[in-house]
């Protein structure tokens, strides 16, 4: 029969990091980074299980996303061009941990059990097919400074722009006011 002190859900903590500190150039540079720990939920088979009514619409429920994380996997093993990470809330919610600029580590929990048996073999391929994704890890290095100046220069081009349009329908009027011609 089923656990009666089971959650039956999969459980996602965070924590995201952010540094300023300055650069070699006195740049202002931001280091970012999220710690991630999932503890998905275990396949439930009904017949084992004996799950009804909302219990079982759990057990489907989790079953579904850890099939489509599964198939992610896969497409990241293949090399595939097309991900399936919208798939289900887990994957998408996971998505720069499973296939972004990420370090990941798996950690599989069999029974020993032999009634357990097919679960357990099924999970340990699961976790020998999930090494399979090679991801390029590289710094989340941001230059604010960089960023901000390149912003104002955006700012003031479009402002010149709006400017100059202006200038050739004057029937438009100011529509953003007087101050766009003293900036």
């Amino acid at each position: 029969a089923i656990n009666a002190h089971s959650s039956r859900s999969h459980s996602v903590f965070t924590i995201s990091l952010d540094a300023e500190e300055q650069g070699p150039a006195g740049h202002r540079v931001m280091r970012q980074s999220q710690f991630r720990l999932v503890d998905l939920a275990g396949s439930e088979r009904q017949k084992y299980s004996k799950a009804e009514g909302r219990h079982l619409r759990e057990a489907s429920n989790i079953n579904r996303s850890l099939t489509v994380l599964g198939k992610v996997i896969m497409a990241l093993a293949a090399g595939s061009k097309h991900v399936p990470y919208r798939d289900s809330k887990l994957t998408f919610l996971l998505k720069n941990s499973l296939g972004g600029n990420s370090k990941t580590f798996l950690i599989a929990n069999i029974a020993l059990a032999a009634k357990c048996q097919d679960e357990s073999l099924s999970t340990l391929k699961f976790a020998s097919f999930a090494r399979k994704p090679l991801i390029n890890v590289s710094k989340n290095v941001v230059n604010s400074d960089a960023n901000i100046q390149d912003l104002q220069n955006q700012v003031m081009r479009l402002k010149a722009q709006l400017l100059k349009d202006h200038c050739r329908s004057p029937e438009l009027g100011t529509p953003y006011g007087d101050d766009l011609a003293h900036e």
